[in-house]
């Protein structure tokens, strides 16, 4: 490759520690330094079944490499089948990459977005190729999730470095990524209004005031104490879970701003879509085991946050307004689930400021943030959010391991 403007280093020049990196991050540093000009927008979904055939061949793309039989698959199955075998999650993602594309254009932005699955079509491996086809080799990764852990950042780490090798584009594309954006303030407010409503509808029923359950998607504790730089020493919960706990913190601040009325609301992190064998620990408590124990304690109305998800994909629409609202009815309970980002404009916005961010390679001490573990890192720090299953694999956009 050559140096994409005169002003830029030789490539030959640059130590190379980042592997598939573009010239601003390919020497490790926490965070951007120099600016950087892309070619393209490189929006990363997890993907999902869009129809009844795709159903169990989806669920062996995500379990790929764990063995699991065709059957206990279909225990999982019965849930896409509820909805038609549709998971709502491309759609989500295909109306993000327009609301996107849109606010790109709105700010003067050459920047297309291409967008790509790791589990399902459009897969990764086809948005990389055709970004390459269109003369576009430098590419700005966006992964639909938030916080750092194997699932939600290395893996898709893993995933690009993967697609490059296979694809043979390890020499001419290079794929950089945007920071966790947990608590960027395009993120976290974009869950504020839905909590005000929540709270005043519940609160306006009288009685006790409303307890707050912010949920996430639970991991195996083995991960969660892997994830993020084993050096910040965040405890068995690691940043998956310190992270979660400051944005929710953060989300009940701006609540209390906009109403003082919420003050004594309390609130809790909870867990849900637990996926594991028995015998594993993952994070709990689960939160239908949380509801049921509530009315002991004088609770009688609940908001559910889902403040671990982008849209409303499966585990919000099953495990949430399907299992999550029937475990409140049976402990007589009322309870709201509010809105997650989808294509809010204050998410949409957020984004493409995190995008100008890294283009303008923004100095840590301005970049904004809202909790106490932000801005994240650039480029992930070497062993950050190990698989203990599987170890380490080649990844792109951190430091090796």
């Amino acid at each position: 490759m050559t140096a994409l403007d005169p002003g830029d280093p030789p490539v030959d020049t640059i130590e190379t520690v980042v592997p598939f990196a573009s010239p601003a991050t390919r020497a490790g540093e926490p965070y951007a330094t120099a600016p950087q000009r892309y070619d393209g927008l490189l929006l990363a979904g997890f993907g999902g079944p869009e129809g009844q055939d795709d159903v169990i061949p989806f669920l062996r793309n995500v379990t790929r490499g764990r063995g699991i039989p065709d059957e206990r698959l279909e225990e999982v199955a019965h849930h896409y089948r509820h909805f038609g075998g549709v998971s709502p999650i491309n759609a989500q993602n295909r109306a993000l990459k327009a609301a996107l594309e849109a606010e790109l254009a709105r700010r003067g932005i050459d920047l297309p977005v291409y967008w790509g699955n790791r589990n399902w079509a459009p897969y990764l491996d086809d948005a990389v190729r055709e970004a390459a086809d269109d003369g576009r080799p430098r590419l700005l990764a966006f992964a639909t999730s938030a916080y750092s852990s194997f699932s939600s950042c290395r893996q898709y780490r893993e995933d690009f470095a993967r697609v490059l090798t296979d694809t043979g584009l390890s020499g001419t594309v290079t794929i950089d990524k945007i920071r966790q954006f947990f608590d960027h303030p395009g993120f976290v407010d974009s869950f504020v209004p839905g909590v005000v409503d929540a709270l005043a509808e519940l609160r306006g029923a009288g009685g006790a005031a409303p307890r707050v359950l912010f949920t996430t998607h639970s991991i195996p504790i083995d991960d969660a104490r892997r994830s993020g730089p084993s050096e910040l020493g965040l405890g068995d919960g690691g940043a998956y879970e310190a992270q979660h706990r400051a944005v929710a913190e953060a989300v009940m601040q701006r609540v209390v701003q906009r109403d003082a009325r919420m003050a004594d609301v309390e609130w809790e992190l909870v867990y849900q879509s637990r996926s594991g064998p028995a015998s594993q620990p993952w994070l709990e408590p689960d939160i239908c085991d949380r509801i049921a124990e509530l009315p002991a304690e004088g609770v009688k109305t609940v908001a559910i946050v889902p403040i671990g998800f982008v849209s409303d994909h499966m585990e919000v629409m099953w495990d949430l307004d399907n299992e999550a609202l029937e475990a409140a009815e049976e402990a007589g309970m009322r309870a709201i689930r509010t809105p997650t980002p989808g294509v809010d404009p204050t998410f949409v916005t957020g984004i493409v400021d995190l995008v100008e961010e890294r283009m303008a390679a923004v100095p840590r001490e301005e970049r904004v943030h809202a909790t106490e573990y932000g801005p994240w890192f650039d480029v992930c720090r070497p062993a950050c959010c190990e698989n203990v299953r599987s170890g380490f694999r080649p990844a792109a956009a951190g430091i090796a391991p």
